[in-house]
């Protein structure tokens, strides 16, 4: 499963202390060791439904840490048997376009 999620404390300083808080969860995600992306907007996680849902809720409890209220997006695409579709998905797309 490929979830893709945004994790955002408010009520804590400025924009420095928000991105410290992001920092802290992908900090989460890169030791979880599973695939993953970060972009401007989510960070994508691969992989098995619980170890991918723990990733996520360590990685909100560490975006959390000292913020009164947490702002989570989550979007996930379950699809059993498939994997790699981090990049598959992707590699699709292009070429569809490369076909057009």
């Amino acid at each position: 499963m490929l979830v893709a999620f945004s994790v955002a404390p408010s009520g804590v300083g400025d924009s420095d202390s928000v991105s410290a808080a992001v920092a802290a969860a992908v900090k989460v995600v890169r030791e979880s060791g599973l695939p993953h992306e970060t972009t401007s907007m989510f960070t994508t996680i691969e992989g098995e439904w619980d170890e991918v849902m723990d990733v996520v809720k360590r990685a909100t409890e560490a975006a959390s840490a000292g913020a009164p209220r947490t702002s989570l997006v989550l979007k996930a695409d379950i699809r059993p048997g498939h994997t790699n579709q981090l990049h598959e998905k992707v590699r699709r797309v292009e070429e569809h376009l490369r076909e057009q």
